[in-house]
């Protein structure tokens, strides 16, 4: 879920997003009422078995992670919006965030990040991101490159 912050943050989520995107489209194959039920009766094992199983296919094991964690936002004559806490780990970057699923779109909100042994420049950083996503992936994004950033330096 892109939002107003900084260029970094904008950047990064984007990266995650893109990276994420067959996931949240496997994710959104399952029946909404039955995440919204697993969510509501904590049924976290559930959910942590639909994620392994939507990312096997695209991710390395053990990258991609739910965090056992999530919302609903359920409203009368409204299109169901199922929040997903999740976590993601390779090359010494580990980021925590949410994924929003709603009925014809999926968002990332990043929460933390941290970069095992971090540089001092965050476009550096967003570097590490970009690639160990790219590296985690079992298949390449379609049409999908590395980015240029274009952040002015601090």
């Amino acid at each position: 879920m892109l939002r107003q912050g900084n260029t970094y943050t904008l950047q990064r989520e984007k990266a995650l997003a893109d990276g994420l995107r067959d996931v949240a489209a496997e994710l959104r194959l399952i029946d909404a009422t039955d995440l919204i039920a697993f969510l509501r009766t904590e049924q976290f094992a559930n959910i942590a078995n639909l994620i392994n199983s939507s990312s096997e296919l695209y991710f390395k094991p053990n990258t991609l992670n739910f965090g056992r964690s999530g919302d609903v936002q359920l409203k009368w004559g409204e299109a169901p919006a199922i929040a997903l806490d999740m976590e993601f780990h390779h090359l010494g970057v580990a980021v925590y965030f949410r994924l929003l699923l709603q009925a014809l779109q999926a968002g990332v909100d990043i929460h933390y990040i941290a970069f095992r042994e971090s540089s001092a420049d965050p476009e550096k950083n967003t570097m590490r991101l970009v690639e160990a996503i790219a590296d985690a992936r079992l298949t390449p994004i379609p049409g999908y490159r590395l980015p240029t950033l274009i952040c002015p330096s601090p």
